[in-house]
């Protein structure tokens, strides 16, 4: 039970690599609580965690908004008692020439994947520092890492990402809270899906451009997460790792 007797927020954890990685936390003796904004898959999530661990609770959550943050902080505190894992997990992904994105598009995609991920470590923090320990989780992505056409907004918002996770490992150090960001590439979601479609490839062709011939599961994305999330990683901060099957190495 590598994670008995923590707490755990996982944003974006009604489906995909938050489902898959709360399953794995909920395995292990976490409690969760998770949020998404859609309401009735997080509601049909739920029942399903349920049949693990009664020790899990669904939030609707708008993650660009303050508000919503101060209750899913307040509310898991009251319920579990204590945080000690953060999994930013949430995010949208567009891809289009730079010159057909709107300013509400860049707004959107950046309040969700920055502004979602700046405000929960601001409203996590205080309660892991009264704690002296926590683990934070931001999700970025190989786009915050090199270059692609048509991804300059995903891009931009995951390369936040990742240096702000750099930065808040500095701030956070002291108080024994660690920061890092994960970099999936090609995965097996909803986001694989549009990606194969930008590409007007099927999620089979796309396979065949990873060096280990597959695309990833949700799972092997939630391996890494439990990793950063127990004990076993708490001499590592600071650090963006990448679960890829080999495609940065080239």
């Amino acid at each position: 039970m590598r994670l008995q007797g923590k707490t755990a927020i996982i944003t974006g954890g009604a489906s995909g690599i938050g489902k898959a990685t709360m399953q794995k936390f909920l395995e292990q003796g976490a409690k969760v609580v998770f949020t998404d904004i859609n309401e009735e898959v997080g509601t049909e999530t739920l029942e399903e965690m349920k049949k693990i661990s009664d020790h899990v609770l669904f939030i609707k959550h708008n993650v660009q908004d303050e508000n919503d943050w101060r209750q899913v902080v307040l509310k898991t505190k009251e319920t579990f008692g204590t945080i000690d894992i953060l999994f930013n997990n949430a995010g949208l992904y567009r891809s289009k020439p730079v010159t057909d994105y709107t300013v509400e598009e860049w707004n959107l995609v950046m309040g969700v994947n920055v502004t979602g991920v700046f405000l929960g470590m601001k409203h996590v923090i205080p309660y892991m520092r009264q704690q002296k320990n926590g683990s934070i989780i931001n999700a970025s992505s190989l786009a915050g890492l090199r270059g692609s056409a048509n991804l300059a907004l995903y891009g931009a918002s995951k390369g936040a990402v990742r240096i702000m996770s750099k930065d808040m490992a500095i701030e956070a150090a002291k108080d024994q809270i660690r920061v890092n960001s994960i970099h999936p590439g090609l995965i097996q979601t909803s986001m694989g899906d549009a990606v194969a479609a930008g590409a007007h490839v099927t999620t089979d062709q796309l396979a065949q451009s990873v060096p280990i011939r597959r695309m990833g599961t949700p799972e092997d994305v939630a391996n890494l997460v439990m990793f950063l999330a127990s004990d076993e990683s708490s001499y590592i901060t600071g650090t963006e790792m990448v679960v890829d099957g080999g495609i940065s190495a080239r």
